[in-house]
């Protein structure tokens, strides 16, 4: 039989020891309660407490052993006892399965509910060791790296619906029975999967969660860093169950099957709040369900940490200057244009401007500014609502996207109204900006006057900082990719991403954006008011000084923040 471990808190065994001081464990459980981090783990950091003194005196205190984690090499039936969400969360790693008994490695072996739950989610008595938390930290990233363990979906999840051996496989409109569902969908094991697919995705940093139905599976992937990742799928056999505690969460409805559904909400991870926006579109084997993942601790709102080139930095800032005007963003979906937007207009945002969005939806909550969810299913149009924001006063204007004629129209007529108008489109390039509304049938002479910068924006994937190394790359395919060494800058320090288990063996980690601006340079006019091409217009851009997006990623590659690979990816030649 496991020992069992008196239920004392870490801080009162400190203080006895006289380790801390009542002072500073105060001020540690302060931020303990703002961050969600561990209480040793913030000792740790601010010194008060080093970290082989806290596995000393937690070992003689409790008598239990400590082991030092980076001398073990754990099999991978051992590690796939405990998740590893779970492991990540509560800071500790399975050792070893002797009969009914898991050995667990733990920086905080007072931790009962992280004892609990383990012993909840297996079957094994809980045997704790104590370790070094920096070390632990470590053998958790070397033994786990990106994999996802599969004990979770086995242990929790094996209910077999079809064990009476029935299967009905013809097609049919079923009468559902709705309590069932709801029942169903609030059973422990399902909420607590639902918790992991979205905890494994915040740890992932990923954008988007997908869960797929098809015949025979159910399939979850996560985009990490702009790529879909496959992940560890749980029993086919959930799949009513885990969408139908969705559709809870989102506020839908349960009972519908048949037509799309949006929704959204909302959970508290590590002591902050992370939105999912939720999209439910009904397909041949189920329901699809993409989750939008909006963590706004991650959203940056400083455009000098957007990590921008000089010109298109610079393009910017002049264009955010300007009394009146449309700034307009353009790229893919997905390519940060809401991001560098609200940068944008927190650098707008004082007590003397007044700022009003439209938008569809509204993603993250900004303070001090008005922000409007269109709602068109209501009438609540982009141009209606922004027929409305113009009788509000208006300082700045921010539109969503211009997706119709009437929305450009009474964007471009509040631009040369006096207002400050910053939207998106979709369109390639920056000189197609100008193309595109005269295709909408916006006169030539009201989009020269109203467009003050036309930019177009990607996002470049980081090379992996643990395993990047140098490469030599060969003048012939430099020339190739218009590459072009500016005189006196420092020689290109061209890098790939060898793969490791902090990348997960992909070379990349994290993102960046480049961007293409282009203000309306003074040589451009009559070429929009003559319904130039966009290839024209944008070598005459060059000419004015336009820095072009694979110029800028370029840049970007040399000074070895990403590859020559990921830049040829995201960018079109000039």
């Amino acid at each position: 039989m496991a020992p069992k471990i008196a239920k004392r808190r870490l801080g009162d065994v400190l203080l006895e020891q006289e380790l801390v001081n009542t002072e500073q464990l105060q001020e540690c459980i302060q931020i303990q309660r703002t961050t969600g981090q561990s209480l040793a783990s913030i000792l740790v950091a601010k010194k008060y407490l080093s970290e082989e003194d806290l596995v000393i005196t937690l070992s003689e205190q409790l008598g239990i052993p400590h082991i030092r984690v980076m001398n073990y090499n754990i099999p991978q039936e051992v590690l796939n006892e405990v998740p590893e969400s779970l492991a990540r969360q509560y800071q500790m790693l399975p050792v070893s399965v002797t009969g009914d008994v898991l050995t667990l490695a733990m920086a905080d072996p007072l931790n009962i509910m992280a004892l609990d739950d383990l012993r909840m989610l297996t079957s094994y008595e809980i045997e704790p060791v104590v370790a070094v938390q920096s070390e632990l930290n470590d053998a958790i990233n070397r033994h786990y790296g990106g994999k996802h363990s599969d004990k979770l979906y086995d242990e929790l999840l094996s209910q077999d619906s079809t064990k009476d051996g029935v299967q009905v496989v013809e097609q049919k409109d079923e009468i559902e029975d709705i309590a069932h569902a709801q029942a169903e969908a609030q059973d422990a094991p399902v909420i607590r999967l639902v918790n992991l697919v979205l905890v494994a995705a915040l740890e992932n940093r990923a954008s988007d969660i997908h869960i797929e139905p098809y015949e025979k599976t159910l399939r979850v992937r996560y985009r990490i860093d702009g790529m879909l990742e496959e992940q560890k799928s749980p029993p086919k056999s959930v799949q009513s169950a885990l969408i139908s505690r969705l559709k809870i969460m989102s506020g839908l409805d349960i009972a519908e099957h048949r037509l799309p559904q949006d929704g959204r909400f909302r959970i508290k991870f590590r002591g902050h709040e992370v939105d999912f926006r939720v999209s439910i579109l009904p397909c041949y084997h189920g329901e699809k369900v993409v989750m939008r993942v909006l963590d706004k601790s991650s959203l940056s709102l400083d455009l000098d940490t957007l990590g921008f080139a000089d010109q298109p930095m610079e393009a910017f800032r002049e264009a955010l200057a300007l009394p009146f005007g449309m700034i307009l963003l353009t790229g893919p979906t997905g390519s940060g244009k809401t991001t560098t937007l609200y940068s944008a207009l927190h650098k707008l945002n004082g007590p003397d401007t007044n700022i009003i969005t439209a938008e569809d939806p509204v993603e993250y909550e900004l303070f001090g500014v008005n922000q409007v969810q269109v709602r068109s299913e209501i009438g609540l149009t982009f141009a209606a609502c922004l027929r409305s924001v113009l009788r509000q006063d208006p300082d700045v204007i921010m539109v969503g996207e211009i997706r119709d004629e009437e929305t450009a129209d009474i964007a471009i007529k509040a631009a040369l109204t006096g207002h400050l108008v910053l939207s998106t489109l979709h369109t390639n390039d920056a000189a197609s900006v100008y193309t595109r509304l005269i295709d909408m049938n916006m006169e030539p002479f009201l989009v020269q006057s109203s467009v003050g910068l036309a930019a177009a924006q990607r996002l470049l994937r980081r090379v992996c900082p643990d395993c990047k190394e140098p490469i030599r790359v060969p003048e012939e395919v430099l020339e190739r990719i218009q590459f072009r060494h500016a005189p006196g800058a420092p020689p290109p320090s061209f890098v790939r991403g060898r793969g490791c288990t902090k990348c997960k063996d992909t070379g990349y980690r994290g993102r960046l954006a480049v961007i293409e601006a282009m203000p309306n340079y003074p040589d451009l006019q009559e070429l929009i008011m003559t319904r130039a091409p966009a290839a024209e217009i944008k070598r005459m851009a060059i000419q004015c000084g336009m820095a072009t997006l694979r110029q800028n990623a370029l840049k970007k590659a040399a000074e070895g923040i990403t590859t020559i690979e990921e830049v040829l990816r995201v960018s079109a030649s000039d």
